[in-house]
């Protein structure tokens, strides 16, 4: 999807979902990154408007957000002072072994095909830290029947998308080097979730998580992959 789509879009950006449905899956991302990483320092790749990346920095990590959209990162600095880089998800400017951890999310239905998606993943790997850096990536999942219905009304959609499978995720990090992954499916609460029941959705979500066979169809794939020695050798050939 071209930048440019998202410099018109950015400054209606925040207002595609209530405020209350972001509150609560920002929440939820918070958290699990506290759950993955105590402290230390943080890449927000595809940050957006930032809040996520805000949110994150406000638990105590060192953020720092990268987008390619102009003026998303506008919105962003107008929002706060924190450091900001524009660039591509694909050669992101940062030297080898940079971050404690990576994390991109909602962004790899904008990359393109299954080898942009690949040459994103692969530098995603290659600036986390080695041993122990932590691969965070959190997208659509195209087996929720509901995606293609909501996309279709969020103007960040208009130009385009390609849900990414979650076998694609879980290649392009192997083929990274990535050889300890695991897979979270997440998020039920949907956008017409009234804010008076927002605790109600909250806990129906709680229990479809956790159904064996129901929680493959949850609106996210979540993985988790982590770096080690070994992945130097991949990364680097």
């Amino acid at each position: 999807m071209s930048h440019d789509h998202f410099d018109r879009v950015a400054g209606a950006y925040d207002e595609s979902l209530p405020a209350h449905v972001r509150e609560h899956y920002r929440g939820k991302r918070v958290r699990f990154i506290e759950r993955l990483l105590r402290r230390g320092s943080v890449l927000d790749v595809g940050c957006g408007t930032g809040e996520l990346t805000v949110a994150v920095a406000a638990r105590g990590y060192r953020v720092v957000g990268l987008d390619r959209s102009h003026g998303m990162l506008g919105v962003f600095q107008g929002r706060s002072g924190r450091r900001v880089v524009q660039g591509s998800s694909e050669a992101l400017p940062f030297r080898s072994g940079s971050f404690d951890l990576v994390v991109t999310i909602a962004t790899l239905h904008h990359v393109g095909g299954p080898d942009t998606v690949r040459a994103m993943l692969r530098d995603l790997v290659r600036v986390a830290r080695s041993p122990g850096g932590v691969v965070l990536v959190w997208d659509h999942n195209p087996r929720n029947p509901y995606w293609p219905r909501l996309m279709k009304r969020l103007p960040q959609d208009q130009d385009g998308y390609r849900l990414v499978p979650l076998d694609e995720i879980l290649d392009g990090l192997g083929r990274a080097g990535i050889r300890r992954t695991r897979v979270v499916r997440s998020g039920w609460v949907p956008d017409f979730a009234p804010r008076p029941l927002l605790g109600l959705f909250r806990s129906l979500e709680w229990l479809l998580e956790r159904l064996p066979v129901i929680r493959t169809f949850g609106a996210h794939n979540v993985v988790v992959g982590v770096r080690d020695r070994e992945t130097d050798r991949d990364v680097g050939r």
